[in-house]
């Protein structure tokens, strides 16, 4: 999942995650946890299945093919973090796919993959979407919250301007009339028209929930009455840090199957800001976090691997345990999800072994499915043959 996200986890998921905590009981004895490990090689790496008994079905290799040569070109190019795979490893079967015809993608596999398991392989994944909200490109009746680019005085301090954080990075603000370095603007300040006639304004959107949520997941589509759509993508954020409303919302008993409660699924929580106006506004701006965007054109979205995720094709993963462009095979619970991805992504939420994250597109159904996928199971890394040997080997 790219910078957006901090994401494209689904998105429910992303609000929920941080209300999730485990009291100790008073008195109860504590251990350490060990470590986890460092990456997919730190995990362990054994050898699995034979493609072939995988029996992939031929859209799903179709598709799966498709993406992975749309991911050759970084493939090759960057570093893997997860220490298993150099570019050079990956170079040979990126080549036979640039002319390997579809209707025998499951041979390509079959020919140029091994599967692995990492750690246990046992495996979780969530489903995130794109999100589609009315938005114009025009402000007209009705199209109301402005929708920005980023602004050009939003800055990262000058060394001996402000404190770095714990991990050495100067933080985001800007500098004020008097050559002060400040923090940014706050979504209140900016809702309430901080950068209003800058002409940042790339967009309108109809609803300012809908579009609140649309920055959460950090890309998605405008369309216009007339049928027409506008991509729009992660440009920055304002340095504010995140606070999920979920989490705020589950904190404060709003959330719930009770009386006066709210479902605790992104479409509970909308249902609670159209009935609460106001307190659904205030608990918007309780999330002082402020998402920019830009155009971003026909294709996409993009994620962070720099090309076109593909709904039902591409999943986010943490690339210390999955190099970003391989393939992967997920059998789980939940059927819709089982067969051939391809680590097209990232996510601020997808971290560690085996955890995924599988794109669903836009639309109603891809809200449906991603909003509700929890899917437990197990999943299978595809590499280079010979790869498995030359690991376990030393």
């Amino acid at each position: 999942m790219s910078p957006r996200r901090g994401r494209l986890a689904a998105l429910a998921s992303v609000l929920l995650l941080a209300s999730c905590v485990r009291l100790i009981p008073a008195g109860a004895p504590t251990t350490t946890a060990p470590p986890p490990p460092a990456n997919a090689l730190a995990a362990g790496v054994n050898g699995g299945p034979a493609i072939a008994s995988l029996k992939l079905g031929g859209a799903d290799a179709r598709g799966a093919l498709a993406a992975f040569k749309a991911s050759c070109p970084r493939l090759t190019s960057r570093t893997d973090a997860s220490g298993l795979t150099s570019g050079a490893d990956w170079k040979p079967a990126c080549d036979a796919a640039a002319s390997w015809p579809a209707a025998q993608a499951s041979r390509f596999f079959e020919t140029w993959f091994e599967t692995a398991r990492i750690g246990e392989g046992k495996a979780f994944a969530t489903g995130y979407f794109e999100p589609e909200i009315a938005g114009v490109r025009v402000r007209q009746a009705g199209y109301d919250v402005p929708v920005y680019a980023l602004p050009p005085d939003l800055v990262r301090a000058q060394p001996g301007e402000a404190e770095p954080n714990d991990k050495g990075v100067l933080p985001l603000g800007r500098y004020d009339a008097e050559g002060k370095f400040v923090p940014y603007y706050d979504r209140a300040e900016i809702e309430d028209g901080a950068l209003m006639g800058r002409k940042l304004e790339i967009a309108w959107a109809a609803d300012p929930a809908e579009l609140f949520f649309l920055q959460v997941q950090g890309s998605g589509r405008l369309r216009a009455p007339d049928g027409t759509v506008m991509r729009i993508g992660y440009a920055g954020q304002n340095g504010h840090a995140y606070t999920g409303i979920g989490s705020v919302m589950r904190q404060r008993g709003l959330l719930g199957t009770g009386p006066g409660q709210y479902a605790g699924s992104m479409q509970g929580i909308l249902e609670y800001i159209a009935d609460q106006p106001e307190a659904g506004k205030a608990l918007m701006r309780e999330n002082k976090s402020y998402v920019f965007f830009k155009e971003t054109g026909v294709d996409g979205p993009f994620g962070s691997l720099g090309v076109a995720v593909r709904a039902r094709d591409s999943v986010a993963a943490d690339p210390l345990f999955v190099p970003l462009g391989a393939p992967v095979f997920l059998t789980l619970d939940r059927s819709e999800a089982n067969g051939l991805w391809v680590a097209q992504d990232t996510g601020g939420a997808i971290k560690g072994v085996n955890r995924f994250d599988t794109f669903w597109g836009a639309g109603d159904e891809a809200r449906t499915i991603a909003g509700g996928m929890s899917g437990r199971g197990s999943a299978l890394l595809l590499l280079p043959k010979g790869t498995v040997r030359r690991l376990t080997a030393k």
